[in-house]
């Protein structure tokens, strides 16, 4: 075995511009509650739930004891054939703070597996339905559905898509953001549900006897927090309906009180066939994720199977006992702490904090739903996403992580946040948008 010194060299690290990193690295050593911790013990404060994912905070001594707990009970059971009382424990669990008629837990280990095994179990179902032809996939542009390559294929992100192919047979509707009409939107902006009925097209295109589902994110994050158009989901539900086609939320976002709710589909009242899941599962302590499927999915399949294993799908760390321990703990620590209702209450706070930045340097729109805001910058001539990395290091340096994409800050602190915090975000923020150019 070599023996190589600490240089940094081999960390190969996701969605950085490594050597940037390593000539500049910043680093985080611990974390408790709203704040992480550098190696030297300065304070940064969490605008951003890790990666929208630690929404009751970081290192909570209840999750944390659940894990430590299982880890010396059970370290490790297989899901294939054999099962352990709380993965079914949690899926109860979990049928139960979704939708009513969605009571259906398929175990993954991460958003980007939820959304593959989302679409492989439409494609399964219109198959068991005698409908086999249903296999095209219909996505949305600057969609984000992670990086597998089902996922990838229905995503709309331009940069993660060039370098790979994708799958055949797979449309996108237009994204809904406009900021020439809708600048500075609060909540729902007021334009953009017709865009729903480019959907009847596609369907015109290719035949709705050929398209197995559509997948949407109810508020796209990743890109850049946009914000579902008042009526849109309701028309995308109503059209795919008539025409016999899933409609899949991807909610490893918003799911688990980011928008004040258990579910964007309770939120908005938009009921889908398939929900995904991942992020604020298990509060981000163990990589997990999930699909709800509806009872008329899972029917549909069993009902039309042959004897033996229904679906060819699934993960040997589905339903990992430290996973399943540390949701378990998250979702009795939202619960007992309210954290749903109280994201709620604090929604109107958060709106007038976050759109009191109007008018501070570089910004040109903001937008808000939930305890979520999107603050976009005009963008440095021919260096897109420069300024907003600039922002970004400024604000770390200072003590407040924030995420960007492009030139866009996305904020989505832990729902454990005081009216104190967000205004030391938006503090922080706008010192940070004076001080860079």
């Amino acid at each position: 075995m070599t023996v190589r010194p600490n240089d940094l060299d081999a960390f190969w690290m996701p969605f950085t511009d490594n050597r940037a990193f390593k000539r500049d690295p910043r680093f985080l050593a611990r974390a408790k509650d709203m704040h992480y911790f550098t190696p030297d013990g300065t304070a940064v404060l969490d605008g951003t739930s890790g990666l929208w994912c630690s929404n009751a905070g970081h290192c909570r001594d209840a999750i944390v004891a659940a894990i430590r707990a299982e880890a010396a009970n059970l370290d490790f059971a297989p899901t294939f054939n054999v099962g352990h009382p709380r993965a079914f424990e949690l899926a109860t669990r979990l049928a139960g703070l979704f939708p009513e008629g969605m009571d259906r837990v398929f175990y993954a280990n991460s958003g980007s597996e939820a959304v593959d095994s989302a679409l492989k179990i439409a494609l399964a179902y219109h198959r068991a339905r005698g409908e086999g032809t249903r296999t095209k996939l219909i996505g949305r542009q600057r969609a984000y559905h992670g990086v597998g390559f089902g996922g990838l294929s229905v995503g709309g992100i331009p940069g993660n898509r060039r370098a790979f192919p994708q799958l055949p047979g797979v449309d996108h509707l237009s994204h809904t953001l406009n900021i020439e009409t809708c600048a500075y939107s609060r909540g729902h902006p007021v334009w953009g549900a017709h865009l729903a009925d480019e959907l009847e097209g596609i369907v015109a295109l290719h035949g709705a006897e050929n398209i197995a589902a559509v997948i949407v994110e109810p508020m796209s994050g990743s890109t850049g927090v946009i914000v579902p158009p008042r009526g849109y989901l309701e028309r995308l539900r109503e059209i795919t309906r008539r025409h016999g086609i899933l409609l899949i939320f991807d909610e490893v976002i918003t799911a688990f009180g980011r928008l004040g709710a258990a579910s964007a589909a309770e939120r908005f009242g938009v009921i889908p066939d398939l929900i995904t899941v991942a992020k604020g599962l298990t509060n981000a302590a163990v990589p997990m994720g999930a699909v709800i499927a509806s009872n008329a999915v899972y029917n549909a399949i069993l009902d039309n199977s042959g004897p033996g294993i229904e679906l060819f799908h699934g993960y040997t760390y589905s339903a990992h006992p430290l996973a399943v321990a540390a949701s378990l703990a998250s979702l009795d620590v939202y619960e007992k702490e309210s954290l749903f209702a109280r994201a709620a209450a604090l929604e109107s706070y958060w709106e007038e904090a976050v759109h009191a930045l109007k008018g501070r340097p570089h910004i040109i729109d903001i937008r808000n739903i939930g305890l979520v805001a999107g603050i976009e910058l005009a963008p440095r001539p021919g260096k897109p996403g420069e300024r907003a990395m600039a922002v970004f290091h400024h604000c770390f340096d200072h003590g407040l992580l924030i995420r960007v994409t492009g030139d866009i800050v996305a904020l989505s602190p832990p729902l454990i946040i005081s009216r104190a915090q967000i205004d030391e975000i938006m503090e922080k923020l706008a010192a940070a948008l004076a001080a860079v150019p």
